[in-house]
């Protein structure tokens, strides 16, 4: 996912150039041979609950109600595809209210 830092934001979009936020996490497991579901709701309900205090880099976080994804990256920051005013990006955590976070492996 950090490899896409700077590609832009199209809602729908699942790369390889552009993404969404849902399609970011998607296509950043696809590259580990994982499937994620393709929406955001989809993958805040799958894989292993995870806690807050307990996220590794990897770990995909939910946020605003389940409504958008990132992945955590370590650091107390996540890699995201935000909004269409902005490329992908990474912020931090707490950048944003945090609803969740799953891990897939």
């Amino acid at each position: 996912a950090e490899s896409k830092v700077g590609a832009p934001y199209v809602y729908g979009a699942a790369g390889p150039s552009a993404f969404d936020c849902s399609g970011l996490m998607k296509w950043a497991y696809q590259q580990a041979g994982i499937e994620l579901p393709r929406t955001s709701y989809d993958q805040a309900a799958a894989g292993v609950p995870v806690s807050q205090a307990d996220l590794k880099p990897g770990d995909v976080v939910s946020f605003y109600g389940g409504s958008h994804s990132g992945m955590y990256v370590g650091n107390g920051n996540v890699v995201h595809a935000s909004t269409e005013s902005q490329p992908v990006k990474i912020a931090p955590l707490s950048s944003m209210p945090f609803d969740g976070a799953r891990r897939y492996a």
